[in-house]
């Protein structure tokens, strides 16, 4: 158990964001004593909310200016005015740690209108923000708290790479935490770490015993399904009480926003390329409008749906529409026969019928239950009976109705407090970081070392050396194997390393992973360079170097040859 005096989490959504909080003398007394109250005003201050869009605006000189519904607002108002070309919003940018395969500290993000703006910036930023929200939200409560009493934990999903969660760490260590004090939680962990707890009244609508599938021996499968992705692991209950992962932790980009997406396409589809792109381009307040409010709608589409939805749309498209076409954009829509009877328009409002606004999530829900169906026909999830559903999109009627619709035979559970699962977890598993006895590794993880050259070795590895020999600049010396069960805290076989050249101040070690399982060189199919371990500064003539498994983050040991003490050793993932 944590020995700080106050746990914090932080969850850094796609869509939304918030934080919680608990004291050490609460979560003994009870876990569920999770503070997580309305602290964000809503837009035009309509009212509070628990959790705020993840948004953020910076001012011309690249200031930080707002986050969430403030910077929602200020922009909204700056698109109005004409005012908004030298500033720079963002919204949604948490999937560019996701999608960016190469991934670098001096990486840039673009606004819609392609400004570029230094992306640790973005997300520091916005982690400083939580923080002083956060802390400003306790008041008095902090009295006599120091910085080092407060355990911070900062969620991402378990799907993202090393890189992506070393480039969250940099982030929030920039915004002010400081390292030592941070805990990485991965998303759909934290939310099983908190349903465990829940009496069965909250962890079901029905009230039936469901918080059975967390006796010894059970197993559940956790489907996050958030905005930007759908995160999956599988665990086992021990007797312990302990969790251990039955396989590797996996998912996709199926979250809410590819609803909106759908949603997105279809009017693109409807009106032309070149009028939705001048839509978006000229006039940003009325698109953002237009997406907001089918945000809210698409929350109210269930299977049982027999009514037709209305959504607003902007008299700006009509009259592009009419200026790109020359007809009235009313008047070509009631023309098409495959959209007969499923939509009219009336005035600036577009009725749609019911099976249309379902078939919205079609794409989505499909390839969420093809990935799931994959998954379940696994030899290590076999004896998988429940499938809990946490995480703000499983809270959609539609996705529900797909997976209990495909998997009848599974015990489906979706505790009442599903979009705020993630976030209460993150700080039980603050004060408990130790609940999960064992990991499944995603890669095989390796470091590139020189061997004496063989036939058969890759030409452009080899390299001759000063006294005439060749070697073989880029085997794969494996560590650890995808797949494979790892004990949280299991060490690797320790391996001298030694220095390429004579002269030398400290050592790099290039780390490469693969999803292989027994790659030989650095360039077989599958092996990507995650990066390199940075090891002194001084002299040395070998080092002995351990990774350290089976936590949320990789972990490094290295040990002096000629000392036998600890050196200096430490990851760096992003060049």
């Amino acid at each position: 158990m944590s020995h700080k005096t106050l746990v914090a989490a932080i969850d850094f959504g796609t869509t939304y964001s918030g934080f919680a909080f608990s004291f050490g003398h609460e979560f003994q007394a009870d876990p569920l004593k999770i503070s997580c109250t309305n602290h964000f005003h809503t837009r035009s201050g309509a009212g509070m909310s628990l959790k705020t869009p993840t948004c953020i605006l910076f001012s011309p000189d690249q200031q930080f200016h707002s986050f969430g519904y403030e910077a929602e607002e200020k922009y909204s108002d700056l698109l109005m005015d004409g005012e908004h070309e030298t500033w720079y919003y963002f919204q949604r940018f948490k999937m560019m740690l996701y999608s960016c395969p190469d991934l670098k500290r001096d990486t840039n993000l673009q606004t819609s209108d392609g400004k570029p703006f230094p992306a640790v910036k973005i997300f520091s930023s916005a982690i400083k923000y939580l923080v002083n929200k956060m802390l400003s939200a306790m008041g008095g409560k902090l009295a006599g708290i120091g910085h080092d009493d407060v355990h911070w934990v900062l969620t991402v999903p378990a799907i993202w790479d090393d890189k992506a969660k070393h480039f969250m760490r940099i982030a929030a260590e920039m915004a002010g935490i400081k390292g030592r004090n941070l805990l990485i939680a991965l998303e759909p962990e934290a939310a099983s770490f908190f349903c465990r707890y829940l009496p069965v009244e909250k962890l079901s609508d029905s009230g039936k015993s469901e918080i059975s599938c967390f006796e010894p021996g059970k197993r559940y499968l956790v489907l996050d399904a958030g905005g930007g992705t759908v995160d999956i692991t599988v665990h086992e209950v021990l007797h312990n009480g302990h969790l251990r992962e039955l396989f590797k932790a996996n998912g996709g980009p199926w979250g809410g926003t590819t609803v909106d997406e759908a949603y997105k396409e279809f009017l693109e589809r409807l009106c032309g390329q070149k009028t939705f792109a001048r839509l978006q381009r000229d006039f940003k307040d009325d698109f953002m409008d237009l997406i907001r409010e089918f945000e809210v709608k698409k929350r109210t589409v269930s299977p049982e749906l027999d009514q037709k939805v209305t959504l607003k749309i902007p008299i700006t498209l009509h009259e592009a529409f009419q200026d790109e076409h020359g007809k009235s954009f009313r008047e070509v829509v009631a023309e098409r026969q495959d959209l007969h009877g499923k939509l009219v328009f009336a005035g600036d409002k577009m009725r749609v019928e019911p099976s249309l606004m379902k078939s919205f999530f079609e794409k989505t829900c499909d390839a969420i239950i093809d990935h799931l169906k994959g998954l379940f026909g696994k030899p290590e999830l076999s004896g998988v009976t429940t499938i809990l559903m946490v995480g703000g999109f499983s809270e959609s009627p539609m996705l529900r109705h797909a997976i209990q619709t495909n998997f009848c035979r599974m015990r489906v559970v979706v505790p009442n407090e599903a979009g705020l699962a993630v976030l209460k977890g993150a700080v039980i598993f603050g004060h408990q970081p130790k609940i999960i006895s064992s990991r499944v590794s995603r890669y095989t993880y390796g470091i590139s070392v020189r061997e004496p050259a063989q036939n058969g070795d890759p030409n452009e590895l080899l390299i001759q050396e000063e006294d005439g020999r060749w070697t073989c600049r880029g085997h794969f010396y494996k560590h650890v194997e995808v797949g494979e069960e790892i004990p949280v805290g299991a060490r690797s076989k320790g391996t001298v390393y030694f220095p390429s050249d004579k002269v030398h101040d400290g050592m790099k070690i290039a780390v490469y992973v693969s999803t292989e399982k027994d790659p030989k060189f650095i360039v077989d199919k599958g092996c990507t360079h995650l990066g390199e371990i940075s090891v002194g500064g001084g002299r040395f003539q070998g080092v002995k170097v351990t990774l350290i498994f089976g936590g949320t983050e990789l972990g490094v040991e290295a040990i002096d040859q000629d000392t036998g003490k600890v050196t200096n050793a430490n990851f760096d993932f992003l060049e």
